[in-house]
């Protein structure tokens, strides 16, 4: 009787059911609203860009045409014909890297002093650092114009630069990261003699490359498009930097061409479009480090 039942053959099991994936209705809402801001930040752009390759007289046709039937290439030509744009470019370069240089090793410095190293006073001093950031720049402009004057350095590079090589939000950043690093690997290199400094230098910097990425990008596209304080202390038109140079595109009275001003803008995007593309990755990893803690 055993042996009868051991050949009958086994129930079959059902097939299993593919699950649906429903999505929700706060899911959808989400989406449109990213979508409605998508479409509000890529607009303007390429609004722009349609512009930039049409002539003065079609720039403003209502509807408005967002793609030109005859581009005008000459457009972008035009801009290095009126300005001298590569001297402006140099300028940017210059004074744009080395304040992406100055705070990426100020605030990984500090940064990791707020996080790694107990001190008397940490804290109330970090919260007055961090408290800098709600103080904008138009009302310490006038004391720090002074401290330039005073210093002999009204309309130079040096003008722009040394202010900006320390920052509130970069000190923040890093500082978020470094918590979330163990502390036993700083602790064991002390017990082996090592000082605070190549603690960090050999150990918690190499680990900090994503957030250090971030806050170059960061800081790159904020100073490269700064128009404020350029035009408060250059006067020279070869120390100009892009964005104030790109002014003079307007003309007198702004009688210039509008299509030769919006393709020098799109010139002026493209190196901080190129250097998001080149750290996106490493930029959105930052960005999702430094939010907890």
């Amino acid at each position: 009787m055993s042996a009868i039942l051991d050949k009958q053959p086994a129930p079959a099991l059902p097939a299993p059911r593919r699950r649906r994936r429903r999505v929700s209705a706060g899911r959808l809402l989400s989406l449109a609203v990213l979508t409605v801001a998508a479409v509000l930040v890529v607009a303007p752009l390429v609004w722009a860009l349609s512009t930039s390759l049409r002539t003065p007289a079609t720039s403003f046709d209502q509807p408005p045409k967002w793609f030109p039937t005859d581009p005008i290439w000459s457009n972008y030509t035009a801009v290095f014909d009126k300005v001298p744009l590569a001297t402006f470019f140099l300028n940017s370069a210059i004074v744009t890297g080395l304040i992406v240089a100055g705070q990426l090793i100020t605030s990984t410095m500090s940064g990791y002093a707020f996080a790694m190293v107990r001190f008397r006073g940490s804290k109330p001093l970090f919260w007055v650092i961090l408290a800098t950031m709600m103080v904008p720049v138009q009302t310490t402009i006038i004391p720090v114009f002074l401290i330039i004057k005073y210093l002999g350095l009204t309309d130079s590079r040096m003008a722009l630069i040394l202010p900006a090589v320390g920052g509130a939000f970069g000190t923040f950043l890093m500082r978020q990261y470094f918590l979330q690093m163990p502390r036993e690997l700083g602790e064991a290199a002390r017990v082996d003699g090592a000082s605070h400094f190549q603690v960090f230098a050999r150990i918690y910097a190499p680990m900090a490359r994503a957030p250090m990425a971030t806050l170059a990008v960061l800081t790159f596209s904020a100073y490269w498009n700064e128009f404020f304080r350029p035009l408060i202390f250059l006067q020279t038109t070869d120390k100009f930097t892009l964005p104030l140079g790109l002014v003079s595109l307007q003309g007198s009275n702004g009688t210039g061409s509008v299509s030769i001003v919006l393709a020098g803008v799109i010139i002026a995007l493209i190196p901080s479009v190129l250097i998001f593309l080149a750290a996106q990755r490493y930029f959105v990893e930052g960005i999702v480090a430094g939010s907890f803690r």
